[in-house]
């Protein structure tokens, strides 16, 4: 007699397996158009000066310029820009998919039918910021809520995951020492809250085009404190364009936020140290994985930063400093899931 499946199906492993290997080449693909200023390389949405591959005939580059006289064709940027766009529809597609199939599942004990949902409702959202980002000629606003997007949902299937793994399995509470349940809940939040205002930080100094305001380490262009304009620089009511390609603020405004960044990259470093010290002294060994990990990934992403002032912004190492963040947002928000979730009780993952 055969043993019947208690487990997920083997399909919606397969898919959220898939969406998070794209989903990592979309925020690869993202942070190199951003940084080689091919964001506007196609200056229309979804297409490429009204079509779905971009002009390069002598006939098709005259009669795109005709239809967009502002926006010279540059065959590079708009195929950086497109590849992205398929990368991120293909995303989307899958999402789909695994959102449509799960209704089926959706009274399976512990399916994560809710996220499925959700997931299809932000990858939603995230294509109306994507269409934005070029509609609203790089507003920093948008651009920064469509990288932390990226980021977000890259966390939301990461934690589909963990999720999926659990169905149908028993569950395995954490083992904790020298800490209560309580007190790590306070440590991964403020952990999470920490992330998100430096991976805010970044996007912001990135679609301001401030990672160069500071040339120097470890001061800033000679000096420990330069002239800032902080009122400038966090003005998150600044109208829409005409474009913000190059950025348009004053370079008081950009140092103002490069600082800051710099500023919360020291804090965030020594509260991880800290956190990774607390979790890797646990029984647990989910918690002790985490802790090595914050430890890795932090050390990578700030010997990244270095390097990006210290070279003027290489564009592959400004890239991978940007996956970087999105490594450490995904890690955190999947430690405050497993610390969250009913009472500490998961799985082994």
């Amino acid at each position: 007699m055969n043993t019947p499946t208690i487990g997920a199906p083997k399909w919606s492993v397969f898919l959220t397996c898939i969406a998070l290997a794209i989903v990592t080449c979309v925020i690869i693909l993202g942070s190199w158009t951003r940084l080689a200023d091919a964001g506007l390389g196609c200056p229309d949405w979804p297409g490429c000066y009204g079509n779905l591959l971009v002009p390069e005939t002598v006939e098709a580059i005259a009669a795109a310029e005709a239809l967009y006289p502002d926006a010279p064709v540059e065959a590079a940027k708009g195929w950086l820009e497109m590849i992205h766009r398929y990368f991120a529809t293909l995303l989307g597609f899958i999402i789909l998919v695994i959102a449509v199939s799960s209704w089926s599942q959706r009274k399976r004990l512990n399916y994560p039918f809710g996220l499925t949902q959700g997931l299809l409702a932000m990858v939603m959202l995230q294509g109306a910021f994507g269409a934005w980002t070029v509609t609203w000629k790089l507003w920093p606003q948008v651009v920064t809520a469509h990288l932390m997007g990226g980021f977000f949902i890259a966390s939301l299937l990461t934690i589909l995951l963990i999720k999926l793994r659990r169905v149908g399995r028993p569950l395995k509470g954490l083992s904790l020492s020298n800490i209560t349940h309580g007190q790590l809940k306070i440590w991964t939040s403020l952990a999470l809250l920490l992330v998100i205002a430096q991976i805010f930080l970044g996007g912001w100094m990135s679609s301001n085009y401030a990672a160069l305001a500071c040339s120097t380490l470890p001061d800033c262009n000679g000096t420990w404190w330069p002239k800032m304009n902080f009122s400038e620089g966090f003005d998150i009511t600044q109208t829409l364009g005409p474009s913000y390609l190059g950025g348009l603020m004053h370079t008081e405004a950009r140092t103002a936020i490069h600082v800051l960044h710099r500023y919360g990259a020291m804090i965030l470093g020594v509260f991880l140290v800290l956190l990774s010290y607390r979790l890797m002294s646990q029984d647990d060994r989910r918690l002790r994985k985490f802790g090595l990990g914050f430890l890795v990934v932090f050390f990578v992403q700030f010997c990244l930063g270095l390097a990006n002032i210290y070279y003027l912004l290489p564009l592959d190492v400004a890239v991978a400093h940007n996956f970087g963040g999105a490594c450490l947002f995904v890690l955190t928000v999947s430690l405050n899931y497993v610390v969250f979730s009913s009472r500490g009780r998961l799985n082994e993952f």
